[in-house]
């Protein structure tokens, strides 16, 4: 059912903090590869606090040295271009409207990036799509009503809980630019609907990952909803989260980003993920109680990343990258450093091998 994937850890760098074209370079939440541009588009996280809702283009350069123990190295990972998000009127956002998460290149050459939205301030969640050149918002993919909160309802009963909602984004698209494409999002952790009653209770957070099908043609449609377990967090985590995936190209198989924080620390894990056998959870209100019936997302660990023994950072971005000067594929890790001087926006680069 899984691949034989192992990864290899190549290389690590600090994007260095500073200015470009007027903006803050922080908060770096998500990364996708354009292998025809040879560019990676890069979103920040910033709610308008720093610099307008935007995505960057960096450039990275790698090279290969005479050092046995570290054959490739990374030269530098440096902004190109930023293009600011706009409204569907043209207007940029204005500061708290939009909390953009995650960022995927489509086949038609345009961008879809997902929203956490702001609940205490009833700001819905968002995946939408936008113009690479100018940064407006083209179409909005369609949201179940079990996403958003009951306006009905004084009580938060359901939807997203704030911080921890749309934070993944992916495309799968195996097709040509005309063709019609898949988009993957998830919760970062549960529903208000599907929280166990205790922390106590809740063994393995319940997220819910969304498939979308985008046509040339027509609405973009849910095609099906699913259940992703995260792993058990040891009692010393205050945060765990799925913070990204990733559609590898063979249909059906994804890697996975699973990210904790605590008092000792951040840590993170890879995940290989199959779509498989999963039960559709699309006409499931909620996820408390008993599960049993329900065939969750199934998953293998690929990687954890505090076996590489060097400091971790808040990791929410992942991306295939190009080919490595030996020809083998890269992955990109990239973290968040939340505009925290303490904090840095860390690249890591790995060897994706397939073995036969």
């Amino acid at each position: 059912m899984f691949r034989d994937f192992s990864l290899e850890f190549v290389a690590q760098y600090v994007i260095p903090k500073a200015k470009f074209q007027d903006t803050v370079v922080g908060g770096l939440s998500a990364i996708a590869y354009n292998r025809e541009q040879d560019l990676f588009y890069v979103l920040s996280d910033d709610r308008g606090k720093h610099s307008p809702a935007r995505f960057y283009t960096f450039k990275l350069a790698v090279q290969q040295t005479n050092n046995p123990q570290h054959p490739i190295q990374i030269d530098s990972f440096e902004p190109q271009n930023v293009t600011i998000l706009l409204d569907e009127t043209g207007k940029k956002y204005l500061p708290g409207k939009i909390d953009p998460e995650g960022l995927a290149l489509s086949p038609r050459n345009t961008v879809f990036i997902s929203s956490e939205g702001n609940s205490t301030e009833n700001t819905a969640p968002l995946i939408a799509e936008y113009e690479l050149s100018t940064g407006k918002k083209l179409s909005v993919l369609p949201l179940p009503s079990r996403y958003l909160a009951d306006q009905q309802s004084t009580q938060k009963s359901q939807g997203i809980r704030e911080n921890l909602s749309f934070e993944s984004l992916t495309i799968n698209a195996p097709g040509l630019p005309a063709d019609p494409f898949r988009v993957f999002t998830a919760t970062e952790s549960s529903l208000l609907q599907d929280q166990a009653e205790s922390i106590e209770a809740e063994t393995q957070v319940r997220c819910r990952l969304l498939h979308y099908g985008v046509n040339p043609v027509g609405s973009p449609i849910v095609i099906g909803e699913y259940l992703y377990l995260l792993d058990a967090a040891p009692i010393e985590i205050i945060a765990n989260g799925l913070t990204e995936m990733l559609a590898l190209p063979t249909e059906g198989y994804f890697l996975t980003l699973e990210r904790t924080y605590g008092f000792t620390g951040a840590g993170a894990k890879i995940f290989q993920m199959v779509v498989g056998n999963a039960t559709d959870t699309t006409n499931i209100e909620s996820l408390k109680g008993n599960i049993a019936q329900i065939q969750p997302l199934r998953k293998q660990l690929l990687f954890d990343l505090q076996d590489l023994g060097i400091y971790l950072d808040n990791f929410e971005g992942m991306s295939l990258g190009p080919r490595l000067p030996d020809g083998s594929q890269s992955l990109i890790l990239m973290s968040d450093d939340n505009f925290n001087d303490e904090q840095i926006n860390q690249l890591l680069l790995f060897r994706l091998i397939e073995h036969q």
